[in-house]
């Protein structure tokens, strides 16, 4: 299984993620589905809508969290 790092590297893959939906980025941050959800509501996490109205979170947001906790 492949370790998925948000952090970017000098060897970054042209194939990167760009977003997340909410319950791949709470996976990734090790948290639960609902407090993703609470973090946009209260925006401190920017999220936006794509088709059919799912909500994505860009990956440079999750980054940008990471660093500042």
């Amino acid at each position: 299984m492949e370790t998925v790092s948000l952090l970017p590297s000098s060897s970054a893959v042209a194939s990167e993620r760009l977003a997340y939906s909410v319950q791949e980025a709470a996976d990734l941050l090790g948290v639960n589905y609902f407090s993703v959800y609470r973090l946009i509501q209260r925006r401190k996490l920017k999220a936006c809508r794509a088709l059919r109205g799912k909500l994505l979170v860009p990956r440079d947001e999750l980054v940008k969290l990471l660093k500042s906790e």
